[in-house]
């Protein structure tokens, strides 16, 4: 933006408001959730959903927990209006559930909206005008106390037309643009809707209709208006963000310790420009800090799903909880801290959930573990070795991960883009399981019932360069038989430095994997065997560590 463009722009003025409290409180529970999905959602889609696909919408809200939907504006579209009809014709709406319906104060559109609530059970009537300072001064061309008259005359013929419906109606009054209206005149405004009303509760949703500030201010204004506004024990304070500014999330969780009782949004955020708070976010976050949402997201995936094929939308990559990179680290100090922090919370080492870079654990939300950890030129030793763990059930020895790790990096620089868990375990089969020259185990026979204590004896067959030779030996058990039967042709000179085994797979599926680390030439190497027989798996891991010290030199 170029310098002189500035000058169009002001700042919003803060609330005057020292007495503010909300910035010592905390979220402790969660508040009543509202979806306006089939509402404030699907008006902002490219290609608004059919009747089907709001059905299934619906149905997926339902599942989610949601026991206040708003199904859309029955007096704006045919579409809207059968929407409505079909649900309740069907019998779809559970008896626990609100149905919520939009209607501005105009009365075509109230006796449109009544009639459609016909055989609902229980329903809310959503009643807006806009309130703000610049709506009455450049759209609407009002002042303030004919903008107060027209909120009044949408309740009183509400009330008038709900003798002739059969469904329990709560009233919910939206001062439109209540961020961009003086409080004290929206505080005005709901005070002669509710003195009008005559019920209670009354909801008063409290909309962002435009994000205009940051949300600090937002939750002052949210504070200022539930201390002002008359009978607050007879009032549900209800919030509505959107995500101009990108901070409704924030906005709403302020707006929550300023006092507020309730929660509209949507799935995803999704909502014209920027969008809606995101709920599915709003909630995990709650998640997070030990606070039941009450709400189920314990299956992301196909809450994904139905989004996209419903709405015609892509869930961004990084979209938070959801997003498919969103639990994955490429960085290799990443991986290697998640990889550590996983392993002590598996070993109980910690009570809670507390691993570095994951603030909730994926599974709880129905994600799996391959994807925490990705491979590509930027990752480290840490992330190889928790790909070959979790796919592939093999624990690397620390001391041999930055050698395979290595292995790895150099084939991600040369293909570019990620290195699959299938390309990892191709470039582990080729490194360390394939090469049987110049030796190559052909049997392993222990002789142990003539020795006492750790003695083994051992007869060993291999080839070596293609000719068979069958050798014994005697040792501190079976490696260092087969050593000293190496040393007797001339084929031991090396030091073995490190040994560990553990087992993969289970029942007659078991099977032994083994790693040994020799030293050859003044270098180290690793060589890994696997075979259900223990002992030949730590003699095969001999054989490939020698005969990758020979290639080598």
């Amino acid at each position: 933006m170029k310098k002189e463009s500035l000058k169009k722009y002001r700042a919003y003025h803060p609330v005057e408001f020292p007495e503010r409290t909300w910035p010592n409180k905390k979220i402790e529970k969660a508040p009543r959730w509202a979806s306006v999905d089939l509402r404030d959602g699907n008006q902002a889609l490219v290609y608004p959903m059919n009747i089907a696909e709001k059905t299934e919408m619906f149905q997926l809200l339902l599942d989610i927990g949601f026991r206040e939907i708003e199904v859309g504006f029955p007096a704006a579209s045919e579409i809207e209006y059968n929407f409505l009809r079909y649900l309740v014709d069907n019998r779809i709406v559970p008896d626990s559930v609100s149905i919520q319906v939009l209607t501005q104060a105009r009365e075509h559109l109230i006796d449109k909206t009544m009639e459609s609530l016909r055989g609902v059970k229980k329903s809310i009537v959503h009643l807006y005008n806009s309130t703000s300072t610049l709506q009455r001064e450049v759209v609407f061309r009002k002042g303030k106390q004919e903008i107060l008259e027209l909120a009044v005359q949408g309740v009183k013929m509400i009330k008038e037309r709900m003798q002739d419906t059969d469904s329990e109606i709560f009233l919910q009054y939206s001062p439109e643009s209540f961020t961009g209206t003086e409080l004290d005149f929206a505080v005005d405004v709901c005070d002669a809707v509710m003195n009008e009303w005559g019920r209670t509760p009354v909801i008063l949703n409290l909309p962002a209709t435009v994000e205009m500030t940051t949300p600090n201010l937002y939750a002052d204004q949210v504070e200022y208006f539930s201390r002002k506004i008359r009978n607050r024990g007879d009032v549900v304070i209800s919030l509505h963000t959107h995500n101009d500014r990108g901070t409704a999330v924030a906005a709403s969780e302020l707006g929550l310790l300023a006092g507020a009782d309730r929660v509209e949004g949507t799935l995803m955020g999704n909502g014209e420009r920027t969008g809606n708070v995101d709920l599915l976010t709003l909630a995990l976050n709650m998640a997070t800090q030990g606070i039941d949402p009450e709400l189920d997201f314990s299956d992301v995936n196909r809450i994904v799903e139905v989004y996209e094929r419903t709405t015609r939308m892509k869930v961004h990559p990084r979209h938070p909880y959801a997003g498919e990179l969103v639990f994955t680290a490429f960085s290799g100090s990443h991986q290697d801290a998640i990889n550590k922090g996983i392993a002590a919370y598996r070993a109980g080492e910690r009570q809670y959930w507390e691993v570095p870079y994951l603030p909730i654990d994926p599974s709880d939300i129905g994600r799996t573990y391959d994807s925490i950890i990705r491979i590509n030129s930027q990752s480290g030793k840490g992330g190889v070795a928790y790909v070959m763990a979790e796919e592939y059930g093999c624990l690397l020895p620390k001391t041999m991960q930055p050698e395979f790790a290595a292995i790895i990096q150099k084939r991600a620089e040369k293909q570019g883009g990620e290195v699959k868990p299938s390309d990892i375990w191709e470039e582990f089969e080729q490194e360390y399981l394939k090469p049987k020259t110049p030796y190559q185990l052909v049997s392993l026979r222990s002789e142990d019932n003539d020795l006492t204590g750790d003695q083994s004896r051992c007869e060993l067959i291999f080839h070596y360069n293609g000719e068979e030779l069958v050798l014994k030996g005697q040792g501190n058990g079976p490696i260092d038989a087969v050593k000293k039967a190496l040393m007797s042709a001339g084929h031991g000179e090396f030091k073995i430095k490190n040994f560990s085994e553990h087992s993969i797979g289970t029942g007659s599926d078991a099977k032994a994997v083994a790693y040994i680390q020799i030293e050859a030439n003044g270098e180290n190497w690793y060589g890994v065997g696997i075979s259900p027989n223990t002992s030949r798996a730590g003699i095969e891991a001999l054989f490939c560590a020698m005969n990758r010290a020979a290639a080598r030199s």
